[in-house]
């Protein structure tokens, strides 16, 4: 309900902003300033009565203490009953006592196991990086061995085109010889 409250609040005063009006704006606001001080003193009030239940629910609370002593049972009387209720918060203390240690250790253990995979995640990670560098020297070395081939292509074919053009003068050559002699 409080929360419901507040938001209620909140949805007055942005309908108070939304008003046009300087005056009614001004009314509106001070009518939620009065609503929001009213729901703190409404909070105050709630938690105020929600921490005497509490105490009185451990035992605590004045109204048994006074209502022990007021039937004459002081110690012995409606007392057994608060001692009773401390056995039984006790044991319900030692048992959430329990819970949080086993929480503490299955912490511990998840804490441990989170620092191995941390540790295992750093291995993985270095072994990711030099397979990387490989990776780049192979690419490297493949560029390199791209480039003498190709430089090796064309130094061939222009080793084949040199020796054509000599083959070729050669027989121009030896034609212009053959004509002449039978001139």
């Amino acid at each position: 309900l409080l929360l419901q409250a507040d938001d209620l609040l909140k949805q007055m005063g942005l309908e108070a902003r939304g008003v046009e009006d300087a005056s009614v704006k001004r009314d509106l606001l001070g009518k939620v300033r009065v609503c929001k001080t009213r729901l703190a003193n409404l909070r105050d009030d709630y938690e105020s009565a929600k921490g005497f239940v509490e105490r009185s629910n451990l035992g605590l609370g004045s109204s048994d203490l006074e209502s022990g002593y007021r039937n004459g049972g002081g110690r012995n009387g409606s007392m057994g009953g608060g001692k009773e209720r401390l056995l039984s918060n006790t044991d319900a203390l030692q048992s959430q006592s329990e819970t949080l240690a086993n929480a503490r250790s299955i912490m511990a253990e998840t804490e441990n196991v989170a620092l191995e995979i941390t540790e295992e995640l750093g291995r993985h990670r270095e072994t990711i990086q030099s397979a990387h560098g490989r990776v780049r020297q192979v690419t490297g070395m493949t560029n390199r061995a791209r480039r003498i081939v190709q430089s090796m292509s064309r130094r061939e074919v222009q080793q084949k085109l040199i020796l054509y053009g000599v083959g070729g003068t050669i027989i121009v050559v030896f034609l212009m010889l053959i004509y002449g002699m039978f001139r």
